[in-house]
């Protein structure tokens, strides 16, 4: 029975839902929750899954696989020709400073030099999908960290070609053993001499690049021309599967060649479409891999040589952590977005299980070495939201703030009436309306690199993470009348939130949405004022073209604000009702029908007498011309 693939599929979504259920109550990243899910579920906890988790480790990299293809999307050739100094830069000293303290450090433990450099090659990459991961449930994408942590690990991702490129080169192999070894695995590389196996790695992502060019987007207009929705679906998942396929037959890293498969893509018309057909796939596929992760966490390694293991790996998070930091005081990150950068990337990376696999393969690595450092990869990636916690807990609110805490406070007095937390693009610009209305604002950011640039423009904006409420309270939330939350991540809006109506309920909460969907979830919260924001410029968008075609000014203004009246009474009424199903898809439709209405109503009625000054180009010399014939 344990072997039923439904019964493993049970075993792996109830561990999921438990053990991130418990650690996002406690406030902790889920990436630990699916990790100790993974070890709870192992060979060597409660023994649900196979044999030290790498018969499931393989199908689980599908998750990094898929989140790659995205990232490759993301990356147009113009964006990464902009971003080739922060990459090659940050990236470069990066990678380039961990493999030498790392190969020093291992050749002074006896390793043999070519073991060494594979094993360095390894432990200079970081992991993708934690970082990313974590980034993206912290909203952070858009600080100085999150920037800085994207180059280099999209360098990495680059870099890793030109690694299995080079191992094949230091191969200890002969003819016969590859042959051997290719019957085993079923790699082609292994079936070629030593020298051609670099070429052969060139030519498949040369492949890779020509066949996105050349027969992927091809296909995917004669698909769209279907209409059919689905069968761009299945494409999506035929691109991945295929080129996922192709890398791995060769003996390459699926995820990789899907990465470069995005960059080809990045480019094309059905970008977005490939992206919002696999969106929703990528974030269950990577709680996949971290609870395959987890299981592969080898006890009985351990268990033999805990010392020599506990030592390499306090060593090689050091190594990567010593090289970060000074990585972010080259390019002058602020000491909290660099620690940040220092805890979240001092992990080894998904990559290295594709490294150490192929060197083991072409008989580089013994069984003994290959074991360990599979055990200290996984022990890392497990590790790094322990770390990631306590920089957060007990290191950034001591070291990082501190620049904030010091600077003058005097200024916070005559601003207490109004916090606005979050100044991107849409608070800057509630920010200035109230500044330039006598209304100064305390303005609370967590990118300290933002905020001195945003100071030098002459606003006073201080460093901080407002879902600590000690910072709120050094702001003046408690003489305060209203907050403003501008923020972009909804799950951190809702925690701010919630504190505030918790602790301080006399304080007037103005919250952004971004979309209806958003909104629901604030309504069902018992929170008031939410602003979508798309829907003013939605609107704004629209009058215009009205006006264009002749339309009054006066009366398109009056029909927007009943639009918005209808709408804010809708989706009060929409907001508790279950959602996706075909009750609310009828009710939904139902209330649309009665917008228009209305609105139609409102406007056969005329609503409002004339007035020029508010009519359109066209109307005014109507009634200019009624004017003179009267006149005359």
């Amino acid at each position: 029975m344990t072997g039923s693939l439904l019964f493993d599929a049970i075993v792996f979504l109830l561990g999921a839902i438990i053990c991130v259920s418990i650690a996002k109550r406690l406030g902790l990243s889920s990436v630990l929750g699916y990790l100790i899910a993974g070890v709870l579920i192992g060979p060597y906890v409660l023994g649900f899954m196979g044999e030290e988790g790498d018969d499931i480790l393989h199908f689980a990299e599908f998750g990094v696989v898929v989140m790659l293809f995205l990232i490759g999307l993301e990356i147009e050739p113009k964006n990464f020709w902009n971003m080739r100094k922060s990459i090659a830069g940050m990236g470069g000293l990066q990678v380039g400073g961990t493999l030498l303290l790392s190969y020093l450090f291992f050749i002074l433990l006896n390793f043999d030099w070519k073991v060494a450099l594979v094993i360095s090659m390894a432990v200079a990459l970081s992991s993708t999908a934690i970082a990313m991961q974590t980034i993206d449930e912290k909203g952070l994408m858009e600080t100085t960290f999150g920037n800085a942590a994207f180059s280099i690990l999209l360098f990495q991702d680059i870099i890793v070609i030109f690694m299995l490129g080079a191992i094949p080169l230091l191969s200890n192999s002969n003819g016969e053993a590859a042959v051997d070894s290719h019957e085993a695995t079923g790699n082609l590389l292994d079936t070629l001499p030593i020298g051609y196996q670099t070429l052969a790695i060139i030519l498949s992502v040369v492949l890779i690049i020509g066949a996105g060019q050349y027969l992927i987007v091809p296909l995917l207009r004669r698909v769209a021309k279907t209409g059919v929705r689905e069968l761009l679906f299945a494409s999506a998942l035929l691109i991945v599967f295929s080129i996922s396929f192709l890398m791995e037959y060769v003996g390459l890293s699926p995820a990789l060649g899907a990465f470069l498969g995005g960059v080809v893509l990045s480019n094309s018309e059905y970008k977005h479409e490939l992206e919002s057909n696999l969106e929703p796939f990528k974030n269950l596929l990577l709680g996949l891999f971290f609870i395959a992760v987890g299981a592969s966490i080898n006890f009985v390694v351990i268990a033999k040589i805990p010392l020599t293991i506990g030592g390499i790996l306090l060593a090689v998070i050091l190594i990567k952590a010593v090289v970060l930091f000074i990585t972010g005081k080259v390019f002058k990150l602020k000491l909290d977005q660099n620690l940040l950068l220092t805890f979240g990337l001092a992990q080894i990376g998904e990559f290295a299980f594709v490294l150490l696999s192929f060197a083991f393969q072409l008989n580089i690595l013994n069984q003994e070495e290959m074991d360990i450092m599979l055990v200290i990869t996984a022990l890392t990636m497990s590790i790094t939201p322990i770390i990631s916690i306590i920089n957060e807990r007990f290191i950034l609110p001591k070291i990082g703030t501190k620049e904030s805490i010091k600077r003058p406070m005097d200024h916070i007095a005559k601003s207490q009436n109004v916090i606005l937390v979050g100044f991107g693009h849409f608070g800057s610009t509630v920010g200035r309306f109230l500044r330039s209305h006598g209304i100064e604002a305390t303005i609370l950011d967590q990118d300290s690199n933002r905020v001195d640039v945003l100071r030098k423009m002459g606003f006073e904006v201080y460093y901080g993470d407002a879902t600590r409420i000690d910072l709120l309270e050094a702001a003046g939330i408690a003489q305060a009348k209203i907050l403003i939350c501008a923020i972009d991540n909804p799950p951190v809006t809702q925690e701010i939130t919630k504190l505030v109506k918790e602790k301080y309920p006399h304080v007037e909460l103005m919250i952004r949405a971004q979309n209806r969907n958003d909104a629901y979830e604030l309504l069902n919260m018992g929170f008031e004022n939410i602003y979508r924001e798309s829907l003013d410029t939605s609107l704004s968008l629209a009058k215009d073209v009205l006006s264009k075609l002749g339309f009054r000014k006066y009366t398109l203004n009056r029909q927007v604000q009943n639009f918005i009246k209808y709408d804010e009474s809708s989706l009060r009424r929409l907001a508790t009702e279950p959602k996706g199903d075909d009750d609310y898809l009828f009710k939904l439709r139902k209330e649309l029908e009665e917008q228009e209405r209305l609105l139609e109503e409102d406007f056969k009625r005329g609503i409002v007498a004339y007035d020029t000054h508010w009519d359109s180009e066209s109307i005014r010399k109507v009634l200019e011309n009624q004017q003179n014939n009267s006149t005359n």
